[in-house]
């Protein structure tokens, strides 16, 4: 697991700000910049408090409250993905990707071809 931690996802000990809040921005930033997709998975809580040397509660926490702003949703054994956030524009673009998937796995599109549509779509945009 512990290659599967992002880089983004640390915590300065020497920081004043407490560890939680630290996990909270380093989250919300990597969504805010694209570096964490919508639908990213982030690491089980205990496999990060082990990587990151700090308490399980303390990640239990930083997850707990990314939820309640809706940062991030959880889904039981399937794990905690980041969301929409509340950013309506992620939202909207992120609802209309889960239907185009669809289509693409209904119609036996392959990936690859998918994606260069959508690249070129957004061109012509």
């Amino acid at each position: 697991m512990e290659q599967d931690i992002k880089w983004w996802l640390q915590i300065d000990p020497a920081s004043k700000t407490p560890p939680f809040e630290q996990i909270k921005q380093a989250i919300l930033e990597a969504a805010n910049s694209g570096e964490a997709a919508v639908g990213t998975r982030l690491p089980p809580v205990r496999a990060l408090a082990v990587h990151l040397g700090i308490a399980t509660n303390t990640v239990a926490r930083a997850y707990r409250e990314l939820e309640q702003a809706g940062a991030v949703e959880t889904k039981g054994r399937a794990g905690t993905i980041i969301t929409a956030g509340g950013d309506e524009a992620r939202r909207r673009v992120a609802e209309a990707a889960g239907d185009f998937a669809a289509v693409v796995r209904s119609t036996g599109v392959a990936e690859g071809e998918a994606v260069a549509i959508i690249r070129a779509a957004l061109r012509r945009a």
